[in-house]
């Protein structure tokens, strides 16, 4: 018996292993390497706004988008040390607005990561309210897994969903020249990146809210510009105010100004040349209005968290309540007391027992 399992075992053994192989032909079992590297981070230190300049920034910009301060840390690896600087904005869209700032044309989207540029001084990246900039360092070139290794082990490989939800629409993206996108809240934004347009007309003060791109047509470079508003009514007035002092849609050669509004937005193109190309270039938004009597509040908590929260918020008011309670009864007592002792011909000190109840009854 012992012969006969011996002899036929190699055939169930084929058998057994035929399958595997076949399926590892047609469907091949791909492991993907992520970069690893044990970067460490060895000092971190807080700075003045004022210090953003040292790093290649500009600290009137910074405080249009909502930064008070800088934070400087330094991440090692190995004796290799690389800076990177983290700027906390109010919100995401603040972050967002300041990677696209200061983003160049010669800046290249890093692979696999979202909202995450860089050249060959400094990579840019926003992750929630964080702008970050990593600083190229002069000593030992890193090599490119260590360095993604760096920039995943600070960011990730990107934000959260609902952290990209509530960032601004692109901008179309037909003949939009990259890294020309911007994303301005604040004046002095406006002012470096429209410096022959009256930027006071467009109403930051009224939160309004910019963004433009670079758009190629043809031989001549145009601005497409989109500007939003928080009500119509302020639209209507703000391009009333461009209509007058910057002449929209008159042919001035090239300083020709073309415009429309749409409900809350204001679409405006410079340098088109023609109100054919900046037709062109405004017919590429569509606006949709819709009334929503009840919209769903989005919030970065899980809905468990947000559960809890709210039974520790219950019991903490029914504590609260229930204190108050003792506190009143504590002092109505006290104040018995107190009228007793030292007033004691008021009716409040004495106790029922006390008091004589008269009927005044006449016979």
């Amino acid at each position: 018996m012992a012969r006969i399992f011996t002899k036929y075992a190699w055939l169930a053994a084929v058998f057994a292993v035929s399958p595997l192989l076949c399926f590892s032909k047609e469907k091949p079992f791909v492991v993907p390497v992520l970069p690893v590297a044990n970067w460490r981070l060895v000092d971190s230190q807080p700075l003045p706004l004022s210090a953003v300049s040292n790093y290649g920034g500009d600290p009137a910009v910074e405080q249009d988008y909502g930064v008070k301060e800088l934070e400087l840390r330094s991440y090692q690896l190995g004796k290799t040390r690389r800076q990177v600087v983290v700027e906390t904005t109010p919100d995401a869209t603040s972050a967002y607005g300041l990677l696209t700032f200061y983003q160049t044309p010669e800046m290249k989207p890093e692979k696999g990561m979202a909202l995450t540029v860089s050249d060959t001084g400094v990579s840019l990246m926003a992750r929630g309210n964080n702008f970050i900039r990593f600083l190229h360092g002069r000593d030992s070139a890193l090599s490119k897994s260590d360095y993604e290794a760096l920039l995943l082990y600070v960011g990730g490989s990107e934000p959260s969903a609902n952290t990209l939800s509530r960032l601004p629409h692109p901008m179309p993206s037909k003949g939009l020249l990259p890294g020309s996108e911007k994303y301005l809240v604040g004046l002095e934004a406006a002012k470096r990146v429209l410096p022959s347009f009256r930027t006071d007309l467009i109403g930051f003060d009224q939160s309004a809210e910019v963004q433009l791109g670079q758009y190629q047509t043809g031989k001549v470079t145009s601005t497409l510009v989109s500007i939003s508003y928080p009500t119509p009514q302020i639209a209507r007035v703000r391009f009333g105010m461009m209509t007058n002092l910057l002449g929209l849609n008159r042919d001035q050669g090239e300083n020709s100004v073309y415009g429309r509004r749409e409900g809350s937005f204001v679409f405006l193109v410079l340098n088109a040349r023609s109100s054919q190309t900046a037709s062109a270039l405004m017919d590429q938004f569509q606006v949709t209005e819709n009334i929503s009597w009840d919209q769903k509040y989005v919030s970065e908590k899980s809905f468990t968290l947000q559960l809890v929260q709210m039974i520790l918020a219950i019991v903490v008011l029914t504590l609260m309540l229930i204190g108050a309670c003792i506190v009143a009864g504590v002092l109505f007592f006290l104040s018995r007391r107190f009228a007793k002792r030292f007033f004691p011909d008021w009716q409040w000190g004495r106790t029922d027992e006390d008091q004589l109840i008269r009927l005044n009854l006449k016979t």
